[in-house]
């Protein structure tokens, strides 16, 4: 492993180590946003709702994830209740939500909100009755008197007016005795009840003492019949049918797979540049000068022309003394000894000797013995060494 690998993964290392300190020590942050989701565990998510809507209607309660258009498309019940918490519904559905009501089905919705050309056709105008940051929600029935659920976080506000003498009233704030949150609107053979508080049902209320008994007053006025509910109306989003959601619902598991895939693409990025091609061994190119000089040598020696070989030697020697030295090699008398003996500090004898077998080499008439070429070529060395 290169040193930039090492690098790399000595930062992806520290990076998840603060990732998963950061992990430990954080605190929990509550979402305190109206999601109305029946699987949330958050305040105003209806996770508990959830679970006890079934003992709170007598275990005759039947789900679906479809709107009430594609529901009634398919099904032909007999008088039955309707429940729908906090969604918004279309036109479509809310017809066949009323034909069902008209045939002696009872629908029970709880929303802050109404679809205004449905509100004029039922005569009942939504509008907001307070803006107080609690309200505590009270029920017109005698019976009901001692029972009372009390909004201090973050109340809709929302109500009814203009509501025609055959709707009935059934609760009320008590900051306003006049305006409604829970009428009775009758329709055909059945009845409409709408409540226009749906934080009543969501986590955060149901587990506050005594508050369950109101909301057991407001389902009451259901008969004791099959119930369906509409849990998937009140989604805003479709569930996700991607193979991570499990992991993309989890936040740790969210962090690791997004810090997983971060890691994987810088690794890419990186090792995607052009790395440098092996460098292939090349043996160096052997000299071969000195053995180039054997056999020249060699090659004299077998000839024998020593004067030649001395010569030759002369020459390399004296052209040395030109050009390293800078003297001048024309004429070989007392003062080319005297100046080479200055630069060399060889004595003058020697120099003189050498001088000597020097003009012998360079005589082509002059008898050379293989004596004479070792002296002169032991001497030349001595000199220039």
């Amino acid at each position: 492993m290169n040193k930039t690998l090492k690098l790399y993964g000595l930062i992806f290392i520290i990076v998840m180590a603060v990732l998963a300190l950061l992990e430990l020590t954080k605190s929990d942050v509550t979402d305190w946003r109206k999601n109305f989701d029946v699987h949330e565990k958050s305040p105003f998510g209806l996770l508990i709702f959830s679970k006890e809507v079934d003992h709170l209607l007598k275990n005759k309660v039947q789900r679906t994830d479809l709107s009430p258009y594609d529901f009634y498309k398919t099904q032909k019940l007999k008088p039955h209740n309707i429940l729908i918490v906090q969604s918004e519904i279309d036109s479509e559905s809310w017809n066949k939500i009323l034909q069902n009501v008209e045939s002696g089905s009872d629908a029970m919705i709880i929303s802050d909100s109404f679809n205004k050309k449905v509100a004029d056709s039922l005569g009942f105008l939504p509008s907001r009755i307070s803006y107080e940051d609690s309200n505590l929600l009270l029920l017109t029935d005698e019976k009901f008197a001692q029972d009372s659920l009390k909004i201090d976080k973050l109340p809709s506000g929302k109500g009814f007016e203009l509501i025609l003498e055959s709707d009935e009233i059934l609760g009320k704030e008590e900051s306003d005795s006049k305006m409604a949150n829970f009428i009775k609107i009758s329709h055909g053979k059945g009845n409409l009840y709408l409540h226009a508080e749906p934080l009543i049902l969501t986590n955060y209320y149901l587990l506050k003492p005594g508050n369950e008994k109101y909301v057991q007053d407001v389902f009451s006025y259901l008969p004791d019949r099959e119930t369906v509910w509409f849990s998937g109306a009140n989604k805003n989003r479709t569930e996700s049918r991607s193979p991570l959601r499990f992991i993309l619902s989890k936040p740790a598991l969210r962090y690791a797979w997004w810090l997983f895939l971060g890691g994987l693409l810088l690794f890419i990025i990186f090792n995607a540049k052009r790395k440098q091609r092996i460098v292939p061994v090349i043996e160096p190119k052997k000299n071969k000068s000195v053995e180039f000089v054997k056999s020249i040598g060699n090659l004299y020696l077998q000839e024998g022309d020593f004067h030649d070989m001395m010569a030759k030697k002369a020459q390399y020697f004296l052209n040395r003394v030109r050009m390293d030295l800078l003297i001048d090699t024309k004429d070989l008398d007392e003062k080319f000894i005297h100046l080479l003996h200055l630069k060399t500090g060889k004595s003058v004898e020697e120099i003189t000797e050498v001088t000597e077998l020097i003009k012998k080499g360079q005589d082509p008439y002059a008898s050379v013995m293989k004596e004479d070429l070792i002296k002169m070529n032991t001497l030349l060395d001595g000199i220039l060494q």
